[in-house]
């Protein structure tokens, strides 16, 4: 399978959650195993806010960063690992359109 090639499919944002710009979400389960979810997700240009759920990714593809309420930032191009947890609150901010890999509990 290629990740690059994978459709996704469509993932309403709450109007509320985006900051900047006109930024359009979509997922692609891949499958599931002991409780932990694998898909792709990404997010085209433009700034949101999310809470997040207990997870790893890494990038695929794009250029952004996540901003964290703690004041901490993670610059994401393709090849960063990044681990969330349960109810962090970010800041996406997405210069070119971001494709991740994700591990997800729940």
């Amino acid at each position: 399978m290629n990740l690059h090639e994978v459709e996704l499919d469509p993932m309403p944002l709450e109007e509320n959650d985006i900051l900047v710009g006109r930024p359009a979400a979509a997922v692609k389960a891949l499958g599931d195993f002991s409780g932990t979810q694998l898909g792709l997700w990404s997010l085209s240009a433009g700034t949101v806010r999310d809470v997040e759920a207990d997870e790893v990714f890494v990038v695929l593809e794009g250029d952004a960063t996540v901003r964290f309420e703690t004041g901490e930032s993670v610059e994401l191009t393709p090849g960063t690992l990044v681990r969330l947890h349960t109810g962090e609150r970010t800041e996406w901010e997405v210069r070119s359109p971001l494709r991740k890999l994700y591990v997800a509990v729940g």
